[in-house]
């Protein structure tokens, strides 16, 4: 299979048409949302092969900050170029942005939000479309018992020590092993054409660093709000590694003791942000919205949103060309089959914990959760089975 070449121009909205109706319909987490990327743009719009999806995935993997939303920044970027970008980012994100800065608005609603059915169903959906892309990217990226054997490997490894640490550890194993003991593939996979600059690639690594150096210290000594803020939600977004939920506690720390949202504001949001599609990283619109201090409402919810964001793009930016390149030495692709081979058993742990252990609890979710898997095998389209799978969880419940 060959991928469809990026093209100039209108392309851009072809990358934001499809990323707005994933960030319509992409419920259930990161690891839920690499799966219907995979549906997406491996299965149905072909715009690049399984082998170079899960190249991009391992590398976003590794970077820090949300990797489902930097896996759609890089298609986008392969796509369109920049334009095509900042479309993917704009489609996936606005829609849960809007959602939860609208939650904002309306915080003393929320506290009861997550005790709700169709709540429950969106968790259950998750558990077929992770399921889904487990088997899917197994078949391609573990055809072989080593392969197959890394894959289980990092997915006891992360089962047992479940931690950012131990994902990390678990793909770099994956690529020493792979380098080591692993043939070179016949083939890397579809070419991947990012069209940025080498120096484009190291300024934008250099000022991801320099921002984090320097918005601490800009903080300190203008005591101004507004770069307080930046400060605080570009920091999360920098050093951020494990995913959506990871980041959490970090927000809490820095948002909570300060005054600036109560916990019980806090909670609320987090109850909110499970039940609405696309990246869990626009809880941060949620928390702008409801600042004690301005800028709060709509227009703090922005700045918080475009800083947790700003170190993803930087490091996408930097690292995609580098990795491009990366991958076409012989050595590389015997690492790249141990670093695909181990996504596939991050995926499977993750496919157990946290997404079957937070949303199958009764013999009943695991048969609506079946019949979900089962709609998606035979082509059902995922917004459909979403609204099915979340209103028969909620006549259930």
């Amino acid at each position: 299979m060959s991928a469809v070449p990026a093209v100039p121009g209108p392309a851009w909205t072809e990358v934001f048409r499809a990323f707005l109706y994933l960030g319509l319909t992409s419920f259930g987490g990161p690891v839920a949302h690499l799966g219907y990327f995979r549906r997406e743009f491996v299965d149905k719009r072909r715009w690049l092969d399984e082998t170079a999806y899960a190249d991009i995935v391992a590398l976003c993997q590794f970077l820090p900050g949300p990797a489902s939303s930097q896996v759609g920044i890089s298609l986008g970027l392969m796509r369109a170029g920049y334009p095509g970008a900042v479309a993917a980012w704009l489609g996936f994100t606005v829609p849960s942005a809007m959602l939860m800065i609208a939650f904002g608005y309306g915080a003393s609603a929320l506290r009861e939000i997550a005790g709700n059915g169709w709540l429950h169903g969106l968790q259950i959906v998750a558990v077929a479309v992770v399921a889904q892309a487990v088997i899917g990217m197994a078949r391609v990226l573990c055809p072989d018992l080593p392969r197959t054997g890394l894959a289980v490997g990092a997915a006891v490894l992360m089962l047992v020590v479940p931690s950012a640490i131990s994902q990390i550890a678990a793909i770099a194993a994956g690529g020493l092993l792979g380098w080591a003991f692993l043939a070179p593939g016949k083939r890397l996979g579809d070419a991947l054409s990012f069209r940025v600059a080498r120096s484009t690639s190291v300024g934008a690594l250099i000022l991801f660093f320099v921002l984090l150096a320097a918005l601490p210290v800009a903080a300190l000594i203008s005591g101004n709000q507004v770069v307080a803020l930046v400060d605080s939600f570009y920091r999360a977004g920098a050093l951020v590694f494990g995913g959506g939920h990871v980041i959490l506690p970090l927000l809490q720390a820095s948002v909570v003791p300060q005054g600036w949202v109560s916990n019980d504001d806090f909670l609320a949001g987090y109850g909110a942000a499970q039940a609405v599609p696309g990246p869990l990283f626009t809880f941060s619109a949620y928390l702008g919205t409801v600042m004690a201090l301005p800028p709060n409402g709509w227009v703090g919810g922005l700045v918080c949103l475009a800083a947790i964001f700003l170190p993803s793009v930087l490091l996408v930016i930097g690292a995609l060309p580098l990795w491009n390149e990366l991958r076409q030495a012989a050595w590389a692709q015997s690492a790249l089959s141990g670093i695909n081979a181990a996504v596939v058993g991050l995926l499977l742990a993750a496919l157990y914990d946290p997404v079957w252990t937070s949303a199958v609890f009764t013999f009943a979710d695991a048969a609506i959760a079946l019949a979900a898997f089962i709609a998606l095998i035979v082509r059902t389209p995922p917004i459909l089975v979403v609204l099915a799978t979340a209103a028969l969880a909620a006549v259930v419940a």
